[in-house]
């Protein structure tokens, strides 16, 4: 068992038992599921809608190597900056770079999952660069000093009256603020850092290789401010996050708000294609956008897990998801967490670490049915299931057991061979596991076939 399975094991039993993290984290949850079906109400047709979107993100992945070069030339033109990274070794290195070369000492960012993967705030301020949070969420868990909960709502699983306590600890406010005065804290704190910020980061929603640009989707401003105050804009994006045209934005915007916040769609929709023109007002002097691999051709060239490169991060399979409701998402111990997370991790990272997150779930196939670009999910956890076996990713014990389980079902003689209270003393001593939490499962003295097969005789 790797360490980040023993870890995983731990967090989540412990968050399991604890029910008031399991009511606060439904009680937001509940939140988002009342109010999504008002958000797809906006589609004539859902179904057909989300079918489009997959059709689009196929096209976009299946000619990403043209698709992004076509981006590359167009931003160029429009007197942005490209760099490519391959690792996130090499994404913060550029970073690192840019900052220097400006004298950088503070960055506002933006809420930016791929600089949750990079580990970016960390990363500066082992440089003396202070990295603030902008996104209220992401301020919050700053504050806190904890990574994000959840890939659309970073504190869901904090109340208002934990966020107050928070505040009160962390910046010396009252201790029963309204979460209308916790915002106002928030906003008077961060404005000041946009005016002292030399540099704004933010990631992307989506590449839009037509006209050269980058598109941000968010509902709180903060991501315009990021983009334009500060006098160079960094912007950091998987590769995957591309889209064929500017003209999709009005299918997958609308898609991204709707499952993701029940919106129809979110506040503020930017696109930014470069940094200011002379007959501009406003904006960066410089953009850099870089593109970040970091095991994404991994899942690229694996034709079958290609397709969870089609995710637009709503996060609408995490709210679906039985086990991440009651585990929460900081025991997943990764970036991305929920069935996306699952799915993706042991690809981007390595399959022997990781394996154990496709089995934290109950392939109910619920993810499937409310993802937003309808992603087949419980049945590529089920592949990353089937990789790590075939990787012999394994225990020695594990493949022993499965290959007697094996030869039992295959040999009705076998199968029935065992009585109930044989078969029990089996299962009840040598899976552990089972047994932490519950009672001694019973067997019935004769298998179902030897029962039926003696109805039957007494029949015939």
């Amino acid at each position: 068992m790797s360490e980040q399975s023993s870890t995983f094991i731990a967090k989540s039993t412990i968050k399991a038992a604890d029910k008031e993290h399991r009511r606060k984290i439904n009680f937001n949850i509940a939140r988002y599921n009342a109010v999504v079906p008002a958000g797809k109400s906006q589609f004539t047709n859902a179904h057909l809608a989300r079918e489009r979107a997959k059709n689009a993100k196929w096209k976009s992945i299946e000619n990403l190597d043209r698709q992004l070069e076509t981006f590359e030339a167009n931003f160029t033109r429009n007197g942005g900056k490209v760099l490519w990274a391959e690792t996130a070794a090499d994404a913060l290195e550029e970073i690192r770079k840019i900052c220097e070369a400006k004298a950088c000492r503070t960055i506002v960012k933006s809420k930016s999952m791929v600089t949750e993967e990079l580990h970016l705030n960390s990363f500066l301020e082992k440089h003396g660069i202070e990295s603030v949070e902008t996104d209220l969420g992401e301020y919050i868990q700053q504050l806190d000093e904890e990574p994000p909960y959840h890939i659309v709502t970073p504190a869901m699983h904090k109340s208002k009256e934990d966020v107050a306590r928070l505040f009160a600890r962390k910046l010396g406010t009252p201790p029963n603020l309204t979460p209308g005065e916790l915002t106002q804290v928030a906003r008077e704190k961060l404005r000041e850092k946009y005016r002292e910020a030399q540099i704004g980061i933010t990631g992307a929603n989506f590449i839009l290789p037509d006209v050269g640009g980058i598109a941000i989707t968010e509902n709180e401003g903060n991501g315009r401010l990021s983009c334009s105050y500060p006098k160079t804009h960094i912007v950091i994006v998987g590769i995957e996050k591309v889209i064929p045209s500017m003209h999709d934005l009005a299918l997958f915007w609308p898609l991204l708000s709707t499952y993701g916040t029940g919106q129809k769609v979110t506040v503020y929709n930017s696109i930014v294609t470069g940094p200011r023109q002379k007959s501009e007002t406003d904006g960066p002097e410089e953009m850099y956008v870089i593109l970040l691999d970091n095991g994404r051709t991994n899942i690229l060239a694996n034709v079958k897990m290609r397709e969870s490169l089609y995710c637009i991060r709503c996060g609408a399979c995490l709210n679906a998801c039985p086990v991440y409701k009651n585990i929460g998402g900081h025991a997943y111990g990764a970036t991305y967490s929920g069935p996306i997370g699952s799915v993706i991790t042991p690809h981007l990272k390595d399959l022997g670490d990781y394996k154990h997150l496709s089995y934290a779930s109950s392939l109910c196939g619920n993810c499937t049915e409310v993802c937003a670009v309808k992603i087949n999910l419980h049945e590529l956890l089920l592949e990353n299931r089937a990789e790590a076996v075939e990787a012999k990713e394994s225990s020695y014990a594990e493949r022993v057991a499965w290959s007697f389980w094996k030869k039992a079902m295959l040999r009705r003689g076998l199968m029935n061979a065992g009585n109930g209270r044989l078969k029990g003393w089996v299962v009840n001593h040598f899976v552990k596991d089972w047994k932490k939490h519950r009672s001694d499962l019973q067997f019935p003295g004769k298998s179902f076939n030897e029962q039926w097969t003696e109805r039957m005789r007494k029949k015939g």
